[in-house]
């Protein structure tokens, strides 16, 4: 898969899984909307912190790509083996936003454990007295444990590079913005769209779909080496 396409499937998985995301941190959100200045627009204050978190998804994609590019450079076929195991990952993701497998729920399990000693660290930060003190506040979000983060994470791995690991995680950012902005800001049209059973369900289809061709690029190029 190319970097465009990669980069076009993060932002689907974020805007797929936008409606996961509400209901994750809609808790959250309201939070901030209440630790928001009174007569102030909410916007500046939810910008802020939303930046936040896309930042702290772009340094762990940045680590989880470089990762991986080492992986491939040290370990004989490792390209291939990350480019399956990409593969793999992203045929999960769609059938975790189609809700036709629950399986990656674990991964928000397991994260737990690094968020329970963030909470204290982000309760520091509210409230807010100005835009920019929501921004480390998103930085500690970015760290919350969600099954969805983890698994596009895992998949970046197979990006290739620390800035293609740290692109996917921003475009998957940049996907769940409609649906959490929605929630103080914009109008709540977005919402019903993106959570509609069947637009969830094209868009892991979308996702099956890379998938799959991930996995049928690398085995028909080993068959292509074998031939040869």
């Amino acid at each position: 898969m190319n970097a465009e396409s990669l980069w076009l499937a993060a932002l689907l998985i974020g805007m797929a899984g936008s409606v996961h995301c509400v209901a994750m941190c809609g808790g959250i959100v309201g939070a901030l909307t209440f630790s928001i200045p009174v007569q102030k627009s909410a916007l500046p204050y939810m910008l802020s912190y939303h930046a936040g978190r896309i930042f702290s998804y772009s340094i762990a994609g940045a680590v989880t790509g470089s990762l991986g590019a080492i992986f491939s450079h040290q370990v004989s076929h490792g390209l291939v083996v990350l480019n399956l195991f990409g593969g793999l990952f992203l045929i999960a993701l769609g059938l975790y936003i189609g809700d036709w497998w629950r399986g990656l729920a674990i991964l928000e399990r397991l994260g737990g454990k690094i968020w329970k000693p963030l909470v204290p660290l982000s309760k520091k930060f509210l409230p807010f007295k100005h835009p920019l003190a929501a921004l480390p506040y998103g930085i500690i979000w970015g760290w919350l444990p969600c099954g969805l983060v983890y698994s596009t994470l895992s998949w970046s791995l197979a990006s290739g590079s620390a800035f293609n690991g740290a692109m996917v995680m921003a475009l998957f950012g940049l996907g769940t913005l409609p649906a959490l902005i929605s929630l103080g800001v914009v109008s709540h049209k977005l919402k019903p769209l993106l959570s509609h059973r069947l637009t969830k369900k094209i868009i892991a289809l979308c996702l099956l779909g890379f998938g799959l061709y991930m996995l049928l690029n690398q085995f028909a190029g080993q068959i292509e080496t074998y031939v040869r």
